[in-house]
Order: C-alpha cells, then structure tokens, then sequence
C-alpha cells in the first residue's frame, strides 16, 4: 500500500512519538525524585561525557565553577526575556539567590538526570532522521516535510530550554515551559504522522456528526487548561517542600490551583465518558476513531486514579510520575481522535492504525 520511502517515513514518525514519550517519562522521574541538578552544568555533567559515581571524582572546586557559568547564564536569558517585554522575570531571575544555591553531589540523583538525557539525545536523532524522510513528501505533501524540519527546531529549542532549567536551578515558570513544549513538540510529531496516513489511506470511516469533533476540541482545550494548573500545583508543592511545610499537609496548603485543577479533571472525564458513549451508539462503532475514544476514556480513568492517590496518600513519588505521563499520553490520545473525526474521508474498510 505505502511505497518503501513512505513506509521508512511513518516507521521512524511513529518511533519518534514513542520516544517522545519516553523523553517525558524521563524528564516525569527526574522531577519526582528531585534530581533536576543531579547534573550541575549542560549539555555534560561535571564536565564530564560520562557522569562521576562518587565524590572522589568530581573536578576540584566545581561548586563555584558551575554557580559562576550558571550566573552568566541568567544573565543572558535576563535579557532574552526583557527584550521581549518581561522585565519582571528578568528581575526574578536577577535577584532570586536561590539560582545560585548549591546541591550536594548524589550519584542516584546524577545518573536520574543523566538518563533522561541520553533519552532526550535519542529523541533529537529520531527527529533528525524524520526531517530527512519527511522530504519524500515534498511533491506531494509539503507540508509533512515543513512541519517535521520545523519541529527538529523546536526540539533545539527545547534542549536549550532545558539547559536554563538547569541554570536558572530550576525555576518553576521555566520548567512550565519546558513541559508545554513538550507537548507541543509530539503534537506536531502525530500531526505528520496522521497527513502521511490520510494520503494514502481509506480506513477512516466519514464522520457525519460534527458534534463528535466539538466534543474532542473541548476536551483538548480543558485538557490543557488543567495540564497548566497541575504545573502550577506542581510548583507550589516545590515551593512548600523548600519551606519545610510536612508532606501530610501540601495538598490543603495548596489552595484555588488545586481545587480548579481537581474541578477540570471531572469534566474532562465527563466529555471523555459522554464521546465514549456517543461514539458507541453510531456508525463508528468499529472505526479506528472509536479505538481512540476508547483509548482516552482508559487514559482519563487512570489519570483520575493517580490524582486521588496523589490527594490521599500525601503526594508519592511513584503517583506523580504516573500522572504526569498518562496526562501526556491523553493529550496525544485526544489531539490524534481530533485529527481523525475533523477530518475524515470517506471510507471503504475501517481498521486500526
């Protein structure tokens, strides 16, 4: 059905996504085991290609080394973000004498790091390689091989991202970003993934219902919304770990962020569980939109068991990771059923992808 370069093409299209997903797993342990600078400097780690296993082999007096280059950072970024207007992060970034606190060295935490990137490494390659194949729809289909050169950008993008992360030590509104982006970036990766299917493709039965679209689109939207307020929740558990608040106590000290992300997980749920239903009772019972919708529906159920868990058994490390990536996963899940029920052709045989 697929000739060999289009079939190359959606291969490494669809190792990219998987791999995308392993990147944010990754980067979900190292945030919930606390091992953001595990590795104090970017792209090594003590300077090093292969990270130290004990103290006896970090570079003599890199404490104040790395706060120094760390320093210099900052203040390059600071001027990034003024000269587009955000002078009050810029001065948060200047005068927040936390950026500068050092971490004592912990083989477990570096090696946590260290991991999640070699993980982000393979996914820039894979990305690489679909920017290559993606031109063999050039004459065809432009815009798979703009897109998929475009997001290799964004992923530089997002690696130097990554790199002020570590240098601003941390700061939560950077790391929002970076989460975001994230989501952006395997976004973009299903988008191409679904124009090169759709080219040659008849399994996507018509969808004569638009409210099924209008149901997804919602559900995206506040999907996202309350990814944004679960990063923001993320943050203030930070902020009261730093202050020594007890771990039994960060859910009530966290106030309207929680309460409004708690709020947008039952809708979604609702909208999940209402297309579930919908999409059941009509012709696309057996179609591959249905297998999506049945999809998130398993995702969202999940994704509510880990955030009651995360409520009641005062935030474990295990939980956090979980949630996290299951709220990723739903996002691909509900973008690529969007992408399939906005704009479907007329179909002979339906069968999975």
């Amino acid at each position: 059905m697929y000739p060999a370069a289009e079939k190359r093409f959606l291969r490494i299209n669809k190792i990219t996504i998987i791999v995308l997903f392993l990147v944010i797993t990754a980067g979900g342990i190292v945030r919930s085991t606390g091992s953001g600078m595990g590795c104090p400097d970017w792209p090594k780690c003590f300077n090093r290609i292969i990270p130290p296993t004990d103290v006896s082999q970090l570079p003599q007096r890199y404490e104040q080394h790395y706060v120094e280059g760390r320093i210099k950072k900052n203040e390059r970024f600071a001027k990034l973000i003024e000269a587009f207007g955000y002078s009050h992060l810029a001065d948060q970034i200047r005068h927040d004498e936390t950026i500068v606190e050092h971490e004592e060295f912990n083989a477990a935490k570096t090696w946590t790091e260290y991991i999640n990137r070699l993980t982000g490494v393979l996914a820039g390659f894979c990305m690489l390689f679909t920017a290559i194949y993606s031109f063999t729809y050039w004459k065809k289909k432009k815009a798979i091989a703009i897109w998929s050169v475009l997001n290799l950008i964004v992923v530089v993008i997002q690696a130097w991202l990554g790199s002020i992360v570590v240098s601003t030590n941390l700061t939560p509104w950077v790391i929002t970003i970076h989460m975001l982006l994230a989501l952006v970036i395997v976004c973009i990766a299903i988008q191409t993934y679904y124009w090169a299917i759709k080219l040659r493709n008849n399994q996507f039965l018509k969808n004569t219902d638009r409210s099924f679209t209008w149901i997804t689109l919602i559900s995206l939207v506040i999907l996202v919304v309350q990814v944004v307020f679960g990063t923001d929740v993320r943050e203030i558990i930070d902020h009261l770990n730093q202050q020594g608040v007890q771990r039994s106590e960060w859910i009530d000290s966290i106030g309207l962020p929680y309460h409004t992300h708690r709020i947008l997980a039952y809708v979604t749920l609702a909208l999940v569980v209402f297309l579930y239903f919908k999409l059941r009772s009509s012709v696309l019972v057996n179609t591959v939109q249905f297998k999506y919708a049945k999809i998130s529906l398993i995702l969202v159920c999940i994704q509510m068991l880990s955030g009651i868990i995360l409520a009641r058994f005062h935030v474990p490390a295990v939980a956090q990771t979980v949630h996290l990536v299951v709220a990723s996963l739903l996002v691909g899940a509900q973008y690529y059923l969007l992408l399939i029920l906005n704009k479907p052709e007329s179909g002979l045989t339906p069968k999975a992808v």
